[in-house]
Order: C-alpha cells, then structure tokens, then sequence
C-alpha cells in the first residue's frame, strides 16, 4: 500500500475512532446527568420508607438471630425505627446498655438489609401537577436522552463497537504509517500492521456505506440539546411520560431486576426464570427501550416458543409483542403475523411503524387478499382481524416466524371457527404469543382451551382433578406457559387508582321503570333502567355533577356503559353543555362504529386542549385503545364480568398515566346492581385464584362455573320474588 494511502486509512480510521469516543463520553454525561438528579430522590424517598418501618421488624430480618432483649433494648433508647438505627451508627449503638459490639454489629447489618431492601422497592413519582426544583432536574436531564429517541441508543451501540475495535487496531497499524518506521519494526510486526491497516479500510468503508459518521454526529448534536426551558421539559413528559419512565428504569434498575425481580418475572419456578434470563434478546429492529419486566417477557415468548402473556392492562404487551418480533426478523425470519379484533388493527399498524423498523401490512378490508399477496412475497408483519384470518389460505410449514394473537381470550370456544382457524395457523408456526389480560373470565376450562392450542400436552396434563384441587397445582402445571404481571407489582410509579362506589337512591320514576323490567324479566333493561327517565334519573344527576367538577378541574373525562342506549341519554344530557363551551364531546366509541372512525374519535379526545368527555361502550373501549389522557372514568352500571371493568379502567390507569385516575361506579340501591356486584366479585375471586399469579399463590377457593345466562335468569327470578311481580 502506498505511504499516501496508508496515511489516508489511518487517518480516516483516527477520525472515526476519535468521533466515536466522543459519543460514548457525550451519552455517558447525558447519562450520568439522569443518575444524579434521580439520586437524592430515591434516597429520600428510601429514608421515608424506613421511617416508618418499626424496629422490632430488624428480628424478623435476622430470623431471630437477633435476641428480642437486644430489640427492645435499642427501641427504649429511643431507636424505634430502622432510619434511627441507621443514623445513630455502631457507636452510638455500642453505648445502650445490653448492646455489645457484635449485637450492634447484627442490628445495623439487619437495618442495612431492609435499607437495601426499600431502595430496591420505591420509585420516584414525576408529579406534573406539583413540579418542585429537583424533580424538574430529573425531568431535563432525561429530556435530551428521549429526544435524541432510539438513534441515540443505535450510535452508541456502534460506539461501542468502533471504540472497542478500531483502538487496538490503530495501534497495530502504527508502523504501516511511514516507510521507516516499516523498515524498524521488522518483517512480522510490518505483516501485522499491514493486516491491522486492512482491517481498519475495511471497517472505515463500511461505516461510511451505513451512515455511521454522521450517525455519531447527529446523536452528540441531539444529547448536548437540553429543552428550550423547564415548562417545556414538563410539557414534553406529559406527552410522552412513558418513554421518560422506561428511560429512567433502564437507567437506573440493577441488573439482576431489583427489588421486584420476582414479580417482574411472573413468580416463575427459579429454574424457568434463569433459563428465560438467558435467552438472547437482539434489538436491531426495534425502536423503543424496554423496562425490566417488559424484556423478561419478550424473553419468555422466545424462549418458551409457544407462551400466553397475561399481563394486567396497561404493562405494554404490544411492545413485548414486537421486542419478540423484532428479534426473530434479526435471526432472519421475515414473516409474522397478527391477528386481532377490529378494533385494534389500526393501533397495532401504528405501534409496529412508531417503535419498530418492520414493515406492517394491514390485511383488512376489500383489498384484503392482494395485500396477503404483497404480504407473502415480500414480508413483513400482517395485521388481519379473527374474521378475516378465516379466508386466508394458511402458511406453509415453517413460513412463518410469529403469530401473535391479540385478546385471545377470543378464541376460548374451541369450537368457533375463529378459534379453529388460529389454532390451524399455530400448528404450523414454531412461535405463537397469545396476548389477554382475561385469559379466563368464567370457567377454568376456557383458559385450559388457550393452553390445548399452544401445548396440547401440557392441556392434557391438566385434568379435572387439578383444577377443583385447588389453583396453585393448576398454575404449577400451565407455568411454562403462562406469564402475568400487575401494575401493582411493577409499575412502582403508576399514580394512585380511586375507586368510589356512588350509591343512589332510585327515584320515583326509577323505580317504576325498574319494576316494568322486572315484571318483564327482562335482564338487560333492569340493568339499565335506572337512565330510562332520563330528566328523573338520580344516576345521570350524578354523572352530571362529577363531570362538571371534572370541568372545574380541567380534567379529561371517559364514561362507560354496556349499553349503547345509556351513552345516547349521557351524550343528549350532557351536549348541551359541551356546546357551550365546558368542554368537548367525543364519541360514543361502540361496535357500530367502524375502527378509522374509533380510532379518530379517541386521537380527537386525547388532542383536546383542557376537558373533554369520551363516551364509550365498554365492550369496545375497554379494548385496544389507550385513555391515559383521561384522569376521570365513570362507570354508568356494574358489569357482569369483572374483566370489562378492569381493562375500561386500565385503558386510562396504565403507563403512560401522569395523574391519578379517580373511577366513580354508578350503583343504585335495592336492586339488581347489589347482585351483579356481589356476582362479579365471586368471578374476580376465581380469576385471583387461578390466573392473576403464573404460580405460587396463597391457599384459593374452589372453581365455581357460572355463566352469565345463569346468572342473569337467577337475579331475575329473586327479583321478581322480592318484588312480588312474577310475570
């Protein structure tokens, strides 16, 4: 090679290294700026927590190697809680009477151990209604890393990769610069600095190809930008709060999970959990960081093949949906498919272009088979609805890299078409992700049927004796099947969920209306006659009060009802103040509504300046959509099934939430709603049991099979009874 030319490569190779390092020291400032301002937070947030922890809790940490006198002792010195302990320190310790060197020595090893236990266990809230100068720190410091977004994330990984690669290389190629120092360094250090110089060529023709310079370029500019100022920073994490949360999380949890490993590991048997944490997880394709518990998921899909994911509403199972695709399309595989209700198919089109570089093909509507086609030939990842799935010719053997099937508490009725349908497509898919938060709302024997199509002898090994023995054998059993999480358990930050039961006294016109259904034996308008004289309705009374204190708030506003008729008496009730001006009226979001309209309706809603109102039938709203931009939801009647009340509630208390969501529940007294409550909390108690744990539970009640025409035809029948009005 000419001196020319070997000057040149190591030059451009100098230049390349250089920039690189310059990035890693830039995102490592950006990143170091995040930890320091998280810091004081967190620990003060851990010093309230042990604040109020007794110290007699110190025994049960030491499992009684620590002598009660030796407690009591500390407690009558005034010590009475571990933050005490830790303050007074071994000397001050060592001066109570009874209290030698080796019990002060227990007593602060026993305090540090809940110290470390509570810094694992809180997490800092960003409160957007109460910003204070050190929350507003965190909040810049974090601003520059979402905003340079995952390019930020992909530079660095090349970063990494340049610095670690081409700094041993310059340094080989030394001698290759200039004709003496070739002809000193003697003939196999000249081969090796020829060989280093090749490499470097190589590797710096390479970056260029990708784009890699300005890459490095364009991500130092982006996390030296700060906000324009700190109202900007706040506005900014408002819109996109959850991208600053997983941030923070990625940033500052421990590598082996913190506090909550358990937990974000769906309490799964130690030997499955290990070999999950193992399973690779390659994000080339993917555009979105991942908390801990979201990553582990990902993990489970991948490295059990042919998984349910049953997170509780609002923990992201589509963004582990797509951290399990984008993997696959990494090892190579180039077709996927989701299948989905209606509904959803536009949010799920959105979410694979927003937080992944796969290519999503809608396959719905009337050109639905040329986009099969298009599909097939050139890859990508299909979105098609259970109806459609039913017309497609299914894929060969090994074609396809991934089904995903959304709400695939769907396809529980072995029998139904849509469930054969997916069940045919699943056998000749080596991965299948079902995604449900209610992978059972009635019988056990429906979430076995979701086990039978991903693991026929798993299902199989699940006989009729498990399920009545008892939960903690039956989730034992479908464990390398089946993950769940709760918000409770992972989402440290989620603001609080209030829950009030309005009770009302039925008027007088309500009361007649009830009596007509009941005479009728009419189930449904019992449940809902409560609205029928709308201009006597003590529930719409109500409703009316707490959205025009909503109003008064500025608070966004989301009701539910499982009647499309109930939402036209709320949206005739409260239009006319929505036209003058208190707020906006968005919806009813129903099954009637075709999903681009849906869709519209809830973009509309949560893009609405101050208060508006969203009404929804909770069939359809508590599905697939997300509400965060609500802080009020109202429940018009109790539900059925407890499952439509969570996922309607979770759509808005979900991540994502920056304020606290307050759920009003309308209930009238002395009537069906006392028994459709006392129903759903026997249905909510089979679920706990059997479903809302992978495994390990406490004791849990027997399996009990309800169904909801049962149900319906008792309360009708005592009604009836009570009221004297048999029919």
């Amino acid at each position: 090679m000419r001196r020319k030319a070997a000057a040149e490569v190591i030059g451009a190779g100098e230049r390349l290294y250089e920039a690189a390092g310059a990035l890693l020291a830039d995102h490592r400032r950006a990143v170091e700026a995040v930890r320091e301002a998280w810091t004081p937070l967190h620990a003060d947030l851990a010093r309230s927590e042990l604040r109020r922890i007794p110290v007699d809790r110190l025994a049960h940490v030491t499992e009684g190697r620590l002598r009660a006198a030796v407690v009591a002792a500390v407690e009558a010195a005034g010590y009475d809680t571990v933050q005490r302990v830790l303050d007074a320190g071994r000397h001050r310790l060592r001066q109570i009477p009874g209290v030698g060197q080796q019990s002060a020595d227990q007593v602060l090893g026993a305090a540090r151990q809940l110290a470390e236990a509570a810094g694992e266990t809180v997490a800092v809230h960003l409160d957007v209604d109460r910003p204070e100068p050190r929350t507003t720190a965190l909040v810049a410091a974090l601003h520059p890393l979402v905003e340079a977004g995952p390019d930020a994330r992909s530079a660095a990984r090349a970063a990494e990769a340049l610095d670690a690669g081409l700094g041993p290389l310059l340094a080989e190629a030394g001698p290759a610069g200039g004709r003496l120092r070739r002809w000193l360094a003697g003939r196999e250090r000249r081969e090796r600095a020829l060989a280093a110089l090749a490499e470097i060529g190589r590797r710096t023709e390479r970056a260029a190809a990708d784009g890699v310079p300005a890459l490095l370029a364009q991500a130092s500019v982006d996390l030296l930008r700060g906000p324009a100022d700190e109202a900007a920073a706040w506005v900014d994490f408002e819109l996109r709060s959850a991208e600053y949360y997983g941030l923070l999380a990625e940033i500052t949890e421990r590598p082996g999970g913190g506090a909550d490993a358990a937990a974000a590991r769906g309490f799964l048997p130690e030997a499955l959990a290990e070999r999950v944490l193992a399973q690779a997880l390659d994000d080339t394709y993917r555009r979105v960081s991942l908390r801990g518990y979201q990553s582990f998921g990902a993990r489970f899909a991948l490295a059990q093949r042919r998984v349910i994911l049953g997170d509780e509403m609002g923990l992201g199972k589509t963004i582990q949906a797509l951290a399990a695709l984008a993997h696959l399309a990494a090892q190579g595989h180039r077709h996927f498919l989701v299948v989905c209700p209606a509904g959803v198919l536009i949010n799920w089109t959105r979410e694979i272009e927003a937080r992944s570089t796969l290519r999503a093909v809608a396959l719905h509507g009337p050109g639905r088979h040329d986009a099969f086609a298009d599909w097939r030939a050139e890859g990508g990842v299909a979105v098609t609805t259970f109806q459609a799935l039913t017309g497609f010719p299914g894929a060969a053997a090994g074609e396809l890299g991934m089904l995903v099937v959304d709400e695939a508490h769907h396809v529980k009725n072995p029998q139904a078409q849509r469930s054969l349908a997916v069940a045919a497509w699943a056998a000749r898919c080596a991965y299948v992700l079902f995604l449900t938060g209610t992978p059972m709302e009635n019988r056990v024997s429906e979430f076995r049927s979701l086990v039978r199509i991903l693991r026929p002898e798993a299902a199989s090994g699940i006989g009729e004796v498990d399920t009545v023995a008892g939960s903690r054998a039956f989730r034992a059993a479908v464990a390398p099947a089946y993950l769940r999480r709760n918000q409770r358990d992972v989402l440290a930050e989620l603001p609080a969920l209030q829950w009030t039961d309005e009770w009302e006294e039925l008027s007088a016109a309500d009361r007649e209306a009830y009596r007509t259904a009941v005479r009728a034996g009419n189930f449904m308008a019992m449940r809902r006659a409560a609205y029928a004289r709308p201009e006597k309705s003590a529930k719409l009374a109500r409703l009316r009060e707490l959205v025009a204190e909503a109003a008064a708030g500025g608070l966004k506003v989301v009701v539910f009802s499982a009647f499309h008729e109930v939402l036209g008496v709320v949206q005739d009730a409260l239009g006319r103040s929505a036209q003058e001006g208190s707020g906006r009226l968005f919806g009813p979001v129903s099954g009637r509504v075709a999903p681009a309209r849906r869709q519209r309706l809830v973009d509309g809603f949560g893009a609405a300046v101050g208060h508006a109102v969203l009404l929804a039938q909770i069939e359809a709203g508590g599905i697939g959509i997300n509400l965060q931009a609500a802080s009020v939801v109202i429940l018009c009647e109790p539900q059925v099934k407890p499952a439509a009340e969570q996922q309607a509630v979770a759509r808005a208390h979900r991540m994502g939430q920056v304020r606290a969501v307050r759920v009003h529940r309308l209930l009238a007294t002395d009537g069906v709603d006392q028994r459709v409550l006392e129903a759903s909390d026997r249905k909510a108690r089979l679920f706990d049991a059997y479903a809302r744990r992978s495994v390990v539970a406490e004791s849990a009640p027997e399996a009990v099979d309800v169904s909801d025409t049962s149900l319906a035809r008792r309360i009708v029948e005592d009604e009836q009874a009570r009221l004297g009005a048999v029919g």
